[in-house]
């Protein structure tokens, strides 16, 4: 199995003291922490379940046999419960896999894992993986993007259903996974995606990735495809997160965008290798390429869209919520535009406009926009006057300017010499004309 080197040791806590000596272990919390959880969590529904999360696990735990759990548990437990994630908490990957395994997890656990609970595979998968160039990136390693997910874990921890962090990701890719996300934004939106949108999305993606931000997406065909290709053309890295396993990413017909990514950047599933798509995985997935990122831009989307599913869960997780403006006439701007007007997004049309949202303050302003200066800008409101007074063709004299003009003659007069030396009219014998200069 190909890991990632100097992974954390993945002995059992066994003692709070441990803890508190830094101890990287297998993460299970003391019983006290295990009560003091239940002080912010709604009450249990059975008080039998308060006492299978505070029970003591025993022995120590190798980091082999942890890995080995949170494998299965990645393919007995769709990810995003919040139920599973408690009990994790509380018992380590361990203990909560054996549990389920006895069927004597919480009823709320026990009901997720359904028929699947008998059926291990695990070290099948983590075989699979290895073939593949796939690794199983879990909280014990050194490279799991504890600061990106910390916004998850407070979710979490005050109840949000639908924001539970992952247990374990499977990866592929030359990165480490905590360096891939420190500095990285999402760009989501349409599969349908018309020419413009796929358009702006490779080009803030291309921009992004040229002031060294990685790209995040899923994988659809579209916006996600659009800002992946962006990333790769700039030389830069981009991320992949999949509604699947690795071993048969979705779509199919992006087989080869799949490994440009894996050879630059990265790929992300929560699912073992052989999962298939499935139509809620890609709503389970949004949350992951929301937390992920310092912000989510939204590329073209309908009204109900898992663009607009990404851009939700962003806001809840505290993250900076983008989108960027289309054709008022276009279905695919209705997403964006509905963002902008109701949902407070920012509204943005170039990488620069990101960055100044997500990067640093002070730091990262976008450059303010240039208006190439045209000659009468350093005239004075009089002499503008004047040669608005002139007409487009022929000469005309003094007195018809300033009646033109509704200036004094004397004005006029004034103004005309001024207006020669600076070549925007000439003066013949049939009065005064504008030049090219003067026209612009």
């Amino acid at each position: 199995m190909s890991a990632v080197p100097d992974q954390r040791d993945g002995t059992a806590e066994a003692a709070a003291g441990q803890a508190a000596a830094g101890h990287a272990g297998a993460a299970r919390r003391p019983t006290a922490q295990v009560i003091a959880l239940h002080e912010w969590r709604a009450p249990l529904a059975e008080s039998a379940e308060l006492a299978v999360l505070a029970a003591d696990v025993g022995g120590p735990i190798t980091s082999g046999e942890t890995r080995r759990a949170r494998a299965w548990l990645s393919r007995t437990v769709e990810p995003g419960s919040l139920a599973v994630h408690r009990l994790l908490a509380a018992r380590g990957p361990v203990a909560t896999m054996n549990l389920i395994k006895s069927g004597g997890a919480p009823d709320r656990v026990q009901r997720l894992a359904a028929a699947r609970h008998q059926d291990d595979r695990a070290l099948a998968d983590l075989a699979a993986a290895d073939r593949l160039g796939i690794r199983l990136v879990t909280p014990e390693d050194d490279e799991w993007p504890d600061e990106a997910l910390h916004a998850m874990e407070v979710a979490a921890s005050r109840g949000a259903p639908d924001l539970a962090p992952p247990q374990a990701l499977w990866v592929r890719g030359p990165l480490r996974l905590d360096h891939a996300v420190a500095r990285a934004v999402g760009i989501v939106g349409s599969r349908s995606a018309s020419g413009y949108g796929t358009w702006i999305a490779s080009t803030i993606a291309y921009s992004m990735a040229g002031k060294g931000w990685m790209v995040i997406s899923g994988g659809a065909h579209g916006i996600d495809t659009a800002a992946h290709r962006g990333a790769l053309a700039a030389g830069g890295g981009t991320v992949a997160v999949i509604a699947c396993g690795l071993g048969r990413p979705y779509p199919s017909g992006n087989a080869s965008l799949f490994e440009r990514v894996a050879d630059a950047g990265l790929l992300i599933s929560e699912w073992p290798p052989d999962c298939p798509p499935q139509r809620h995985r890609f709503l389970v997935r949004n949350r992951l390429i929301a937390a992920l990122t310092a912000g989510t831009v939204v590329v073209e989307a309908g009204r109900r869209s898992g663009a607009r599913s990404t851009a939700r869960r962003a806001r809840d997780l505290g993250r900076v919520v983008m989108a960027v403006p289309g054709p008022a006439t276009s279905a695919m701007s209705i997403g964006p535009h509905e963002m902008i007007r109701e949902d407070g997004a920012y509204l943005v049309t170039s990488g620069d406009h990101v960055v100044e949202l997500v990067g640093a303050i002070g730091d990262d302003l976008a450059p303010l926009s240039e208006v190439t200066p045209t000659p009468r800008d350093g005239l004075d409101a009089v002499a503008r006057r004047v040669l608005d007074g002139l007409p487009s063709r022929g000469a005309t004299s003094a007195d018809r300017i300033a009646v033109s003009a509704g200036i004094p003659v004397q004005d006029v007069l004034r103004c005309l010499p001024t207006l020669e030396m600076g070549g925007f009219v000439r003066a013949d014998s049939d009065g005064w004309r504008l030049t090219a200069a003067g026209r612009r």
